[in-house]
């Protein structure tokens, strides 16, 4: 976190530097020969040292001041990822502070009511500072701006996100069930798919509810009476904050959903854990030549692993493995590793690990973990690797837990420390997204007036990459192929949909409102209805999701942005 928070200070600094400069000739001659800059004065001369190629105009405002702006393609090209990247870094420290707090303090008011507040927080600043800056007229140009990273984030992570967790996920169906870690029929679009818990379809259909505001406030449109949009919008405004409230409460007092979140960041943290903190030795390298397990080596493991050389590991020799282990920020069950272990590997069933079931199951996971551990720094450094993902895999029947049971929560060590971790972590998050949110929307309208792309469509594409910080490590949970991780993947995915549609929305529809904006986002509104009705209701009524479902939510996305475009500009509602 400190190198990122100083690449962050420092891409300020040198951004602050690239601004235009200008010199004047030290002679009254202003031929286009012998001139040298003093840099003392500034004249408005044509053959003077300009430094402007990149960022400098005469016709955009720099924001707050000091940061640089530009009206070309190129220059506004790089601003939207440099500012994309540090939004990216203040959704990233707000998430990561959240999952650490709600370990510390579990369910309730602070894991129910702040943290869903703040995993928003990242969209609800780029939408206040879309429209509330400026002149009503420039808020209702840069207004679009919001809209466009309010319907591109429900979009984007219920087409894009979940059809490819979909695919990353999949395990082979055998009777309408996925069958965990089991992927022989490839890409079976009706033999291969995953499967969810019954939670996972109760939180698709609270995001259907959520979808109540946006309803309201297109009535007016439905039957052609727009003097009454402003009544519309200010209901649709408070119908918004009442079902935040109500969200809020419900995890508070039904608190299945933290649960799952807590779930979720619990295996994140028991993951990383074991990643930084593992100590273990090899006694060769784990894999031959041509790549395959070596098993000669984890052979001399099992050895070394079994104390007293009766060609069986007992449930003792395995926790002297397990114990081996250092933890930091988790406390361990040491008994329920060395079960999972013994679980996982003892396909006889006769509570031993014999040397042959070692071997078949560190070849297993040794296979599972060349993915990860792909680096190309060598074979040693893939060893130690390796070995990290063979302890990793002793919380493996922990995924498979109950609902009821994800409610136990690992004692934190320093619990004090990781306390004011997680706060600084939120404030410079916070701190982040706020300084970010303006210079990158002026980014984002910059380049759409030098394009003549408009602003939705450029917010809609770029921005929700931007402010979503799970994207990357929701793809690396699927990748463990699990029903367990499936239903936390996806409810999560839900949920976060769940807020946007009434914190998000309630944010904008206060910018319309208090500001006197005209309400023209018709088609946008239409767009997130369709979608979420679309793949709420599929969620809502089955818990398995064969292979072909994807490509119907993959197909959702450019046939929403089609269909912007057509209402639009085809049809004229705009």
């Amino acid at each position: 976190m400190e190198k990122k928070l100083l690449c962050f200070f420092l891409a300020i600094f040198f951004l602050t530097l690239a601004r235009s400069g200008q010199g004047r000739p030290i002679t009254g001659n202003y031929s286009t020969f012998n001139l040298v800059s003093d840099g003392v004065q500034t004249l408005q001369q044509p053959n003077l040292l300009h430094l402007n190629r990149f960022f400098s105009s005469n016709t955009c405002t720099e924001t707050y001041g000091f940061l640089p702006c530009t009206t070309t393609v190129l220059g506004n090209v790089f601003l939207i990822l440099v500012y994309s990247y540090f939004m990216f870094l203040g959704a990233k420290l707000l998430s990561d502070g959240s999952e650490i707090l709600l370990e510390i303090l579990g369910p309730g008011i602070i894991g129910g009511l702040f943290l869903p507040v703040l995993s928003s927080l990242p969209d609800a600043t780029i939408i206040l500072a879309s429209g509330l800056s400026g002149s009503t007229a420039t808020a209702q140009s840069q207004v679009s701006v919001g809209m466009g990273l309010l319907a591109g984030s429900t979009v984007m992570l219920l087409t894009i996100l979940w059809s490819t967790c979909l695919v990353v996920g999949k395990c082979d169906l055998e009777n309408s069930v996925a069958v965990d870690q089991k992927d022989t029929k490839v890409f079976s679009l009706t033999g291969s798919g995953v499967s969810t818990d019954i939670w996972t379809s109760y939180a698709a259909r609270i995001m259907i509810i959520s979808l109540i505001p946006f309803i309201i406030v297109q009535i007016p449109e439905v039957f052609q009476a727009t003097s009454q949009s402003r009544l519309a919008i200010m209901i649709s405004l408070i119908v918004s904050i009442c079902l935040l409230l109500a969200y809020s409460l419900y995890q508070i007092f039904q608190p299945w959903i933290q649960k799952r979140r807590l779930a979720y960041a619990k295996h994140k943290h028991v993951i990383s854990g074991i990643l930084r903190n593992l100590k273990m030795f090899t006694l060769g390298k784990l894999f031959k030549e041509d790549g395959k397990p070596n098993t000669d080596v984890i052979e001399r493991l099992f050895r070394t692993i079994d104390q007293n050389s009766d060609g069986n590991l007992s449930a003792a020799e395995l926790r002297a493995l397990v114990v081996g282990i250092q933890f930091e920020e988790i406390d361990l069950d040491i008994e329920d590793a060395v079960a999972q272990v013994m679980e996982d590997f003892d396909k006889s069933h006769d509570s031993q690990v014999d040397v042959d079931e070692f071997v078949t199951g560190i070849s297993r996971w040794l296979n599972r973990a060349r993915h990860i551990a792909r680096s190309g720094k060598g074979q040693d450094d893939l060893s130690i690797r390796l070995l990290d993902n063979f302890q990793q895999q002793t919380k493996k029947e922990q995924d498979l837990l109950e609902d009821q049971n994800d409610e136990v929560v690992e004692t934190i060590e320093n619990a004090k420390w990781h306390a004011y971790k997680a706060v600084f972590m939120l404030l410079m998050g916070t701190i982040i997204a706020a300084v970010t949110a303006d210079p990158l929307v002026d980014a984002v309208e910059n380049f759409s007036t030098a394009t003549s792309i408009p602003s939705f469509f450029v917010s809609f594409v770029i921005l929700p990459f931007a402010s979503s910080s799970e994207v990357v490590s929701t793809l690396i949970f699927a990748s463990k192929k699990k029903s367990r991780m499936a239903s936390l993947m996806y409810s999560e995915i839900y949920g976060s949909v769940t807020m946007s549609n009434i914190l998000s929305l309630a944010v904008f529809l206060g910018l319309v409102y208090f500001r006197d904006l005209t309400w023209d986002f018709s088609s946008e509104v239409l767009v997130i209805i369709i979608v979420c009705i679309v793949m709420g209701l599929i969620a809502s009524f089955r818990t398995t999701f064969p292979l072909w479902i994807s490509l119907v939510a993959y197909a959702l996305y450019p046939l929403s942005l089609l269909l912007v475009y057509i209402l639009n500009y085809v049809v004229g509602w705009s």
